[in-house]
């Protein structure tokens, strides 16, 4: 089992790591670079920038809402 968790957590740092350097060079060096380069191919517009981190925002939030309120309607529950 030691095994399959460190895979899990290797391939989770990968990716995380991978989406960072994917974002940062998007956001940050991509803009200093000049509009007509063959590098921007390879990105979404500038817009997105923003929203795909607000988007998901939003969706964690949500979804820790639903979360912890599940949590407080089962443990009144037990309570009872």
């Amino acid at each position: 089992m030691e095994l399959a968790d460190r895979a899990v957590g290797l391939i989770l740092t990968l990716t995380s790591l991978s989406i960072f350097t994917y974002y940062t060079f998007w956001v940050i060096i991509l803009p200093l670079d000049v509009s007509n380069h063959f590098v921007h191919k390879y990105f979404l517009p500038q817009e997105y920038a923003i929203l795909i981190p607000v988007y998901a925002a939003v969706a964690l939030i949500c979804f820790l809402s639903v979360f912890i309120g599940y949590v407080m309607l089962k443990s009144k529950k037990k309570k009872a």
